[in-house]
């Protein structure tokens, strides 16, 4: 396994309420896009599924797109992510979707996941393989 590490920049996204129950649970479609630095260069999207908590915490499930370079190889993959945000924070674990790398990245393998202490920098780390 290799491992990928760096930084990306979060920039401002879209939240599209889903269902609000009335209670403090609510459920959204989140969207975004990041800048990649690092191991990771590029530009990447989310997709998320967000799920409120009366307790002003939330769990997501979602997809992750990123295009550019991987340890210097070209393509662009997609990962399935899970997390957690506690309202000062989030932390996120993914998970690549075999079969989806492209260019030098087909064949991609991995795990990994991020960190977000709060702001706009992120900390990320992905293991990977390349068939």
């Amino acid at each position: 396994m290799t491992t990928a590490t760096g930084t990306f920049e979060v920039q401002p996204g879209a939240e599209t309420p889903i269902e609000e129950t009335g209670d403090g649970l609510r459920v959204t479609h989140a969207t975004g896009t990041q800048r990649f630095s690092g191991d990771i260069e590029g530009e990447g999207s989310i997709d998320w599924l967000m799920c409120y908590l009366p307790t002003k915490s939330a769990s997501f499930v979602g997809l992750q797109r990123i295009t550019g370079t991987i340890g210097g190889r070209r393509g662009s993959v997609i990962f399935e992510a899970t997390g957690h945000h506690d309202g000062t924070g989030s932390s996120s674990t993914w998970s690549v979707i075999e079969g989806t790398g492209t260019g030098e990245l087909t064949g991609i393998r991995g795990t990994g996941g991020f960190e977000a202490k709060g702001g706009a920098t992120v900390s990320y780390r992905l293991d990977y393989e390349l068939g």
